[in-house]
């Protein structure tokens, strides 16, 4: 795999997932490190002028009106200390190294004036696979900062580092991956934390996740239509044309490839129930959903958020409130409903499968009939599953108290809706793994029937992963086998 090598262009979501889990290594544009030198520059001509710069030679929050004395660099070092009020379990690996990321795109834009050579440090602290132990309580989403002081602190040897699978102090993690520890030049220390990198990169991996989950869920939504006998019409393109509601053109087109046959067979009803015929109204709505938290991730990790700002090209610092992130908490509240809504009709597609025999199927899809329980046990786990899922779609972001003496009287939260939204993808894939199993019981138990070309590759992946039902037997065995693969990449090789 090539580098991924920041111009302070862009940098997408897909390599955010690339650096954070896999092992794709990151490079640095020489004109970067030219943006950057100029805006250290221009930051260190601006002090020298006697102006007052935030976080660098002022205190910060309720202490901006106090002077830094003595030793700015060292106030740096203080800055990262008392800062570091985390608690709570470590964020995963995963997690960190796409913050990592998320902080060196940004950084490479050139509006912090963090020193170049700590800007290298960065990356190659992430190329090395030394990361910080980062405790996951702490943000309100007005900027990650309390956050980031794990990694300010790591980058200069202090406090923890998890290296090879072992977690050390970060010196030695240092140490032994042949880095050394960097010297803060004044406001460096602020410039590696007063960003939201823990929420965009996260944020960058739960879009990746929301993404692939819908493919899986597109797919179990044909095979539903297939084991259920569904009605096609409804795909008809131009019912979507004569309503073109968000996305949801391109959620039939992808139902109908999927469903694509010479000859298509009779459906076994009129009108079926709204969990399948509006499938493609509760999918384009989700295709949306995704599309405007992507763009919201990617603004940030494309985006010189930092204040104060240096505008290297004006030779300015100012203020800002860049590092806030109300469209980015806003982008992942409304994922989290689109989600809900699609796990919801998810759910409703298992309990019309397996309910008392819709569409001439055997009641609870089971072969045996009479005491056999079939699939009906499964409904309760759905339901609790849903519940979970419902319960993390109440929005947190306006979840917040005024803090630092006022000073910051507004926040966002965004760390907890984007950690939700996460949770609710785990969950809503667990529900597509019971659809899929209930779907593919259904075809089996449909004498004669031809599917398509792709949903019968779905229903072979999903028969090499779970054989039909014939008799009672540990089903929820089988749906944790079928997520798991589900889960890790596996299903879309």
């Amino acid at each position: 795999m090539s580098a991924l090598v920041l111009t302070g262009d862009g940098v997408s979501v897909e390599d955010v997932a690339a650096v954070a889990r896999g092992s794709r290594k990151v490079e640095i544009a020489p004109a970067v490190m030219q943006r950057l030198d100029k805006a250290r520059k221009v930051l260190d001509g601006a002090a020298a002028s006697g102006q007052q710069i935030y976080g660098l030679n002022t205190g910060l929050g309720a202490n901006l009106g106090t002077s830094v004395s003595g030793d700015a660099s060292a106030f740096q070092r203080q800055l990262l200390e008392g800062r570091s009020g985390a608690v709570s379990d470590p964020l995963p690996q995963e997690i960190v190294r796409a913050t990592m990321l998320a902080r060196a795109a940004m950084l490479s834009v050139g509006g912090s004036g963090i020193s170049p050579h700590v800007f290298v440090a960065l990356v190659d602290t992430l190329n090395a696979g030394v990361h910080p132990v980062m405790p996951s309580l702490g943000s309100i989403g007005a900027g990650d900062l309390v956050l980031m002081a794990a990694l300010g602190r790591m980058l200069i040897g202090d406090g923890e580092a998890d290296y090879q699978g072992r977690r050390m102090p970060a010196a030695k993690a240092l140490a032994m991956a042949r880095l050394a520890p960097v010297s803060l030049a004044p406001k460096d220390g602020l410039s590696l934390i007063n960003a939201s990198a823990v929420s965009a990169g996260s944020g960058a991996l739960a879009v990746v996740d929301a993404l692939s989950a819908f493919a899986q869920q597109q797919q179990t939504g044909a095979l539903t239509m297939e084991g259920i006998g569904a009605n096609r019409t409804l795909l008809d393109p131009r019912l979507h044309l004569a309503r073109p509601a968000a996305c949801q053109q391109l959620a039939a087109k992808g139902l109908r490839d999927l469903l694509a046959r010479d000859e298509a067979p009779a459906p076994t009803s009129l009108q079926d129930p709204l969990s399948i015929r509006c499938m493609p109204s509760i999918h384009g709505a989700l295709i949306q959903a995704i599309d405007q938290a992507r763009l919201a991730v990617e603004i940030e990790l494309t985006a010189a958020a930092d204040n104060p700002l240096v505008l290297g090209d004006d030779e300015l610092v100012l203020s800002t409130g860049n590092f806030h992130t109300a469209s980015l908490a806003l982008a992942f509240e409304t994922l989290g409903l689109a989600i809900a809504q699609s796990a919801a009709a998810c759910a409703a597609r298992f309990i019309q499968l397996t309910g008392s025999g819709r569409n001439g199927l055997p009641r609870y899809l089971s072969p045996l009939g009479g005491t056999s329980a079939g699939f009906v046990p499964l409904q309760k786990t759905v339901t609790a599953i849903l519940a979970a899922i419902r319960h993390k779609a109440n929005p947190v972001m306006l979840d917040f108290l005024p803090v630092s003496e006022g000073v910051e009287d507004h926040a966002t939260q965004t760390p907890l809706a984007i950690s939700k939204c996460a949770d609710m993808i785990v969950l809503w894939r667990r529900l597509i793994a019971f659809e899929l199993m209930a779907a593919a019981q259904a075809i089996d138990l449909r004498d004669g029937l031809t599917l398509a070309p792709a949903t019968a590759a779905i229903h072979a992946a999903v028969r090499a992963l779970v054989p039909p039902l014939k008799g009672d037997r540990p089903l929820g065995r089988d749906a944790e086998a079928l997520y798991a693969t589900l889960a890790s990449g596996a299903w879309q090789a």
